[in-house]
């Protein structure tokens, strides 16, 4: 099922001409913290369905409605955002989690894209300043029973540190890089621009 970005929440509803695009600052000296995760073999980096609360309040968040039913989820997950950024390269970072009654917000999965490999990881190419772009971003699979009551969140930022290196914004190759450049990064949802979350639904027999 398709699941577009509506203005702060995720809906099966199609994006209307009145959506606006929401934009973040990105500044990488402050990057957002690692909490929970996908980190296995890390001895450094607690892994697991952690609570991202603590970070979501700096990030762009995408809710349901408390959901009627049971939902069940299993499979591969991914998020296509039609997105900008006023720097020559960022990157895009993909949260899935069950947020419960109490506002629990549990990770599921997550995934990272670095704008320069949109197209191909042998071929970068740099953004161009202001310019709309289409970024697939693939979140792995998972498999999860969200209760009736329960919502589904996706959100959006820009840095997963320290579990991924932080991206300069620069261009430049991260390893190379002394300086830092402020990223301002928006997402686009409107009939023009269907950002959207894509979950695998299994039918409820």
């Amino acid at each position: 099922s398709t699941y577009s970005l509506n203005d702060g929440s995720l809906s099966l509803d199609a994006p209307v001409e009145t959506e606006r695009s929401d934009t973040y600052i990105y500044d990488p000296r402050t990057p957002t913290p690692t909490i929970g995760g996908l980190n296995l073999g890390s001895t450094s980096i607690p892994g697991g369905p952690y609570d991202q609360r603590p970070v979501e309040v700096t990030l762009l968040t995408y809710t349901t409605e408390p959901l009627a039913e049971d939902v069940e989820v299993t499979g591969p997950v991914r998020a296509l955002l039609y997105a900008s950024s006023t720097a020559l390269d960022t990157d895009w970072v993909v949260k899935l989690s069950d947020v419960d009654p109490t506002g629990y917000s549990r990770l599921l999965t997550e995934g990272i894209l670095r704008a320069r490999y949109r197209d191909s990881k042998e071929h970068p190419t740099l953004l161009v300043p202001g310019k709309v772009y289409p970024f697939t971003i693939d979140l792995w699979a998972a498999s999860n029973l969200f209760k009736k009551g329960h919502r589904i969140r996706m959100t959006v930022s820009s840095s997963n540190f320290p579990r991924y290196d932080r991206n300069p914004n620069t261009g430049h190759e991260v390893k190379d890089e002394k300086e830092m450049v402020v990223a301002v990064n928006t997402i686009y949802h409107d009939p023009d621009h269907p950002s959207h979350l894509v979950l695998p639904i299994i039918p409820r027999g």
